[in-house]
């Protein structure tokens, strides 16, 4: 890890450890500059009871110019070090995002919100906290080369002290690291997962609330955020551990260094100036050794980090576009066909078996037509949807846009050719023209008031306090389901699709209000080519307008036809759209859930027409 970081990084890290070898050379430097000072100016001073002006004020140089230049090897080493950190970090969470981008919906599915949250912030960051204490524990190396080197050129006792002080930090620092490691890669496991289960309490505050389950909910968070937090103590309680004996080692290096010193002192071996230039050096070099021992104790949670990032851009299974494109000034509605398409979702595990979803499907959209899609649920609408648009591609058999597989289109081809507006909703929280334009070029506010228009939302939209500049909140909150609904559509539309998928896209709309959208979008009042439709319908008033219909059942086709011809040969489409019929009568006809079973204290509900 640290050396893909120096390959990456090159300059920077040359820069950071230049600054950081200069600050250890200089650290070994002023120690014997000190020892000169104690022993040519200080001890002669107290000898004779007079200080010499000439050589008080050479001392003062000598510290002031080595102090100077220590600060700019800190300076140097600190911001190289930092810069590496953080550019390393960036980078990183660009390439997981974009990864995350390329990886198809499958893998997603298999991967919790938390978790990629979790690897594209926390486990990016802990993958490079090493980078910033890296510069200045090469450095250090640097330095304590040096300072045995000169250890042995000053006395051989001496330098046998260091010899046994250094080995032993590393030691200790080996052992400190293999004992930290598993307690590091347990701690960023749970920060994981306490970021998962927050986030899918946040994401589905709405069910949380409605249900009643805030206790169930805070109970949960807080089990595992108490693990959290024992496996932090057991991290902070190892290094409470080891921290001191880190740092009490050099100090008994001191000591001995004092000792030994002393005894050669007497012997005539060395001199004042050299005993105070070893003792002092041993002093300083306590926190400049700290720095192999920071690298070292953070290596472990690095590697946990590294790991959970390296599962993502390791990741398999894109869906890479091809090279063929569409006419794109063509505005003429696309023919969407589906040859024989099989699919299996793929299972949570590799071993197990995947889900056979769809079986042998085969129906065409024709250019300009609007065709229904109906089935119980379950039998595969949602994904006949997503095979349209491209997000999954299909085990077996082709889909293709005017007669060229989607698969060999390119990504600018395909969204611009087709749109979806799924089952859920999802708005920004952002204003409602970004919303709609999505910073696509070509969209002004014309073509925004259009769309708005054609998914019946323009009255609503001008409505709001600030119309198109109004905060919509998070996913919307602001806003009721139909609207949120006529909103999306409208996001759809502004891209003028040359082919429209609606997943059940205004399940929450009025159906006098879906009437008119639905024959709104069949002849455009700006005299437009309609689009080519695929929706997926319940109500029979959304079914009867459309030219085809197409009966699935668990994953087949079982028939075609007008929505008259169906309703009178296909027993279970007679049944699901007669069941569906009632239920819409007895909605109008007022009756209400609180007939059934008596609302909760203070629930309010919406009604959206």
């Amino acid at each position: 890890m640290l050396g893909r970081a120096i390959r990456e990084q090159p300059r920077i890290f040359a820069v950071a450890v230049s600054g950081s070898v200069l600050f250890g050379l200089l650290v070994i430097a002023s120690a014997y500059v000190v020892g000169a000072v104690v022993g040519d100016v200080v001890v002669p001073a107290v000898e004779r009871g007079e200080v010499a002006g000439g050589a008080l004020a050479l001392a003062a140089t000598a510290l002031f110019g080595i102090s100077v230049l220590r600060v700019v090897g800190i300076f140097g080493r600190r911001l190289g070090a930092g810069y590496m950190q953080f550019r390393l970090q960036a980078a990183y969470r660009r390439r997981v995002t974009r990864r995350y981008l390329d990886l198809p919906l499958a893998w997603h599915h298999r991967n919790s919100t938390g978790t990629l949250l979790s690897n594209a912030n926390s486990d990016v960051e802990a993958a490079w906290y090493p980078i910033a204490p890296l510069p200045f524990a090469v450095g250090t190396l640097v330095m304590l080369v040096g300072a045995v080197a000169s250890l042995f050129f000053t006395d051989w006792a001496l330098a046998l002290v260091g010899l046994a002080v250094f080995p032993a930090l590393f030691a200790l620092n080996v052992v400190y690291s293999r004992r930290m490691a598993p307690r590091q890669a347990r701690a960023q496991r749970l920060r994981a997962e306490v970021s998962g289960i927050a986030h899918e309490s946040f994401d589905g505050a709405l069910v949380v609330k409605t249900m009643g389950r805030e206790a169930q909910e805070t109970a949960r968070f807080a089990a595992r955020a108490g693990q959290l937090r024992d496996a932090l103590i057991s991290v902070g309680r190892l290094r409470g551990v080891f921290d001191p004996m880190l740092e009490t080692l050099p100090s008994l290096g001191t000591l001995a260094v004092l000792v030994v010193g002393a005894i050669r002192l007497r012997q005539g071996a060395i001199s004042v100036t050299e005993l105070v230039s070893v003792a002092f050096l041993f002093t300083v070099l306590a926190f400049p050794v700290r720095a192999i021992g920071w690298v070292l104790a953070e290596l472990p949670r690095s590697v946990a980090g590294w790991d959970r990032v390296r599962r993502v851009l390791d990741a398999t299974g894109e869906m890479p576009y091809g090279t063929t494109t569409l006419d794109p000034a063509t505005r003429e509605p696309a023919t969407l066909a589906f040859d024989d398409v099989h699919f299996a979702y793929e299972p949570a595990e590799a071993h197990l078996p995947g889900a056979q979803v769809l079986g042998a499907v085969t129906f065409t959209v024709p250019a300009g037509k609007t065709v229904a899609l109906v089935g119980p649920t379950g039998a595969g609408k949602s994904t006949i949807a997503s095979l349209a648009v491209r997000l999954v591609d299909p085990g077996a058999g082709r889909v293709t846009l005017d007669g060229v597989d989607v698969r060999e289109l390119t990504a600018v081809s395909l969204a611009g050719t087709v749109a979806l507006v799924a089952q859920v909703p999802f708005v920004f929280d952002d204003t409602v023209r970004a919303n709609i334009a999505l910073d696509r070029a070509g969209i002004g506010d014309d073509e925004v008031w259009a769309a708005l228009r054609l998914a019946e939302a323009d009255g609503f939209v001008a409505a709001l306090p600030d119309g198109l500049d109004t905060m919509v909140g998070e996913r919307g909150t602001s806003l009721s389901g139909g609207q949120r609904q006529r909103l999306t559509l409208a996001r759809a539309l502004a891209g003028r699709p040359r082919l429209l998928v609606l997943d059940d896209a205004t399940s929450a709309v009025d159906p006098r209000v879906e009437a008119a959208i639905l024959a709104g979008l069949r002849a455009p009042a700006d005299g437009g080519a309609p689009a080519s439709i695929l929706v997926v319908a319940y109500r029979r008033a959304t079914i009867a307008l459309a030219d085809e219909v197409v009966y699935v059942e668990q994953g087949r086709v079982v028939a075609r036809g007008t929505h008259t011809e169906l309703l009178g040969t296909v027993p279970g489409y007679a049944d699901l759209v007669t069941a569906y019929e009632q239920a819409e009568q007895e909605r109008e006809q007022g009756r209400t859930y609180d007939e059934v079973t008596p609302l909760p204290s203070g629930l309010e509900i919406e009604v959206d027409r």
